[in-house]
């Protein structure tokens, strides 16, 4: 079965008194304490050849996922992350629940084009509240999934979410004008110190970037400390290197900064 995987390119370690970082509920309740409330929600599937088999060795659906009361603009946004980013055939679907549905009717089909293959797929996708204040609520959307052919994929995907504004915050809504040279020169330096590379080593070989010169993307999370960046499998690496985190402090980035960006009370 050829699948394509339909990954968009959309677009921390410490805790405030005011904000949760990196928290998850233990259980499906409503959280209140923070900014926006919201509640998790689960949806968990078996292929109808499961029987008695376990998880571990049946095909499966298991999605966990917030939904913000009164918050449209932001749910929708967590539910085209979601179905995006392991769209089957390249199509992603209106809502996680179709999503799922869609994921098992796609293993239905393949068991009816070869119903000897003992191969299972797998759907294990998730989005969950990082950090919220008065300002800002993260999201990490991540997950795996297997569809056939020699190996799975994973992926992790973040919104960044200005919650009085209720739009996604982009690079270009923390940094000045002309800030893209700049920052990739800083986030260049740190790519190299991590990887061992000296300043003038060549990236050919070993990684994927276009015409050989390092790239900034554009997937990252807000933290209190900094920026951190995440490269997918296969963005800059063969797919056995897994991802790449790149991880920018605020002390590097103040000359960069707008004045009154939501992140500036973490820059100070």
């Amino acid at each position: 079965m050829k699948t394509i995987y339909a990954i968009c390119f959309i677009c921390v370690t410490s805790a405030f008194a005011s904000c949760q970082w990196g928290v998850t509920p233990k259980q499906d309740k409503a959280v209140v304490k923070d900014t926006l409330n919201y509640s998790y929600k689960t949806v968990h599937e078996r292929a109808l050849d499961c029987g008695n088999k376990p998880v571990s060795a049946c095909t499966v659906v298991n999605i966990k996922y917030p939904v913000f009361e009164g918050q449209k603009t932001l749910n929708d946004s967590v539910t085209r992350k979601l179905t995006s980013m392991f769209a089957v055939d390249g199509k992603p679907d209106s809502t996680v629940e179709l999503m799922g549905k869609n994921f098992l009717k796609a293993y239905t089909d393949f068991r009816k084009t070869d119903p000897k293959s003992a191969m299972y797929f797998t759907l294990d996708s998730h989005a969950h509240v990082l950090m919220q204040d008065s300002g800002i609520t993260t999201l990490d959307i991540g997950g795996y999934s297997f569809q056939g052919g020699a190996h799975g994929a994973s992926a992790t995907f973040f919104i960044n979410w200005n919650t009085k504004a209720n739009k996604s915050i982009t690079l270009n809504d923390l940094f000045i004008d002309g800030y893209p040279g700049k920052l990739s020169a800083i986030a260049e330096g740190i790519f190299r110190k991590n990887e061992k590379l000296s300043d003038t080593a060549s990236l050919a070989r070993d990684y994927f970037f276009k015409d050989n010169k390092f790239a900034l993307n554009d997937n990252f999370s807000v933290t209190p400390l900094g920026l951190k960046f995440v490269y997918n499998q296969y963005e800059i690496k063969p797919y056995a290197a897994g991802i790449t985190e790149l991880f920018i402090p605020y002390s590097q980035l103040k000359s960069l900064l707008l004045p009154n960006s939501v992140v500036g009370k973490f820059a100070k």
